[in-house]
C-alpha cells in the first residue's frame, strides 16, 4: 500500500469507491462540535473625561481587570483645582508602579490634557 493510499484511508475514504466513509465523517463532525475557536482579540480603547474619583477607579479597572487601553482627558480635573488633579496623578502613578501600565501624554492645550494609559500587555511605542 502506498503512502497516498494510507493517507486516504486514514482520512476516511473507501479505497474502492473513493467516497468518504459516512461513519468517519460523522465522527469528525461530532469532534468539531467540541472545539470552540476564539475570535481574534480586539482592543477597545475607551475615551473618558473623569470628573470624580469614581471615574478614575473605572479607569483603574479598565487597565487592571479588562486589560483595555484608556485615553483620559484630565482637563476637567485640572480646572477643578489642585486636589482633584493631584488625586488623578496619584492613581496614574499607582497604575504605573504596581501594574506596569504605560502612560504617554498625547496633548496638552487649552482645556485638553490627554493621556493614554495602557496595560502592560499593550506596548506603547513613542516615535519622534
Amino acid at each position: 500500500m502506498s503512502f497516498i493510499d494510507t493517507l486516504k484511508r486514514s482520512l476516511g475514504f473507501d479505497e474502492e469507491t473513493r467516497e468518504p466513509v459516512s461513519n468517519y465523517v460523522n465522527t469528525l463532525e461530532d469532534d468539531f462540535d467540541d472545539y470552540i475557536i476564539p475570535d481574534p482579540p480586539l482592543y477597545e480603547i475607551i475615551l473618558i473625561r473623569p470628573r470624580t474619583s469614581d471615574d478614575m477607579d473605572y479607569v483603574h479597572d479598565q487597565i487592571v481587570e479588562e486589560n483595555s487601553p484608556v485615553i483620559i482627558d484630565l482637563g476637567f480635573l485640572e480646572s477643578e483645582g489642585p486636589d482633584a488633579f493631584q488625586m488623578a496623578g496619584e492613581k496614574i502613578k499607582i497604575l504605573r508602579k504596581n501594574h506596569n501600565a504605560e502612560a504617554i501624554s498625547l496633548c496638552k492645550a487649552n482645556e485638553k490634557n490627554l493621556i493614554i494609559l495602557t496595560p502592560s500587555r499593550v506596548k506603547l511605542i513613542k516615535k519622534e
